[in-house]
This record gives structure tokens, C-alpha cells and sequence, in this order.
């Protein structure tokens, strides 16, 4: 069995997607951002583009974004 960890992806209005996932790769300000199980805190913000998710079935799943912020925890990532 895989590593997994938390994700919701939200907007203002709704919830986009929450569920298991093994990695999230994104467009941080400041470069690109590869996010897995046990990664250490972070805040920073994003800049528009996609938003990559592996499941933890390892379905791939890609939203696309146009900022934001992306918050990791140790409960996961937001």
C-alpha cells in the first residue's frame, strides 16, 4: 500500500475536490512544487496554471487554477 495524505482543492465558493492522494505538483511563485506524504510545512502562493494530482489509486487528475495559496500540514494539504 501506497503513502497517501489529504487534499481539498476549494474555491470560494465550493469544494472543487477532496480525497487521498500520493502527490500534488503545482506552480509555486517561486518555482514548481512537488508536495507528498509526510513533506514539511509550507504556505506560498500559487501562480495560474495546473494543478497536478496522483490518487492514491495513481489515477492521474489535473485542475487548473488561477492563483491561490497552497497550504501543507501534517493533516495534508489545502
Amino acid at each position: 500500500m501506497s503513502m497517501t495524505m489529504h487534499c481539498d482543492i476549494v474555491s470560494a465558493e465550493e469544494s472543487i475536490f477532496e480525497g487521498r492522494i500520493e502527490m500534488l505538483i503545482a506552480a509555486g511563485s517561486l518555482g514548481d512544487l512537488g508536495i507528498g506524504p509526510g513533506h514539511a510545512p509550507l504556505l506560498t502562493a500559487l501562480i495560474p496554471g495546473p494543478v497536478r494530482l496522483v490518487k492514491e489509486c495513481g489515477e492521474g487528475e489535473v485542475f487548473y487554477v488561477t492563483g491561490g495559496f497552497c497550504e501543507v500540514q501534517r493533516e495534508g494539504v489545502t
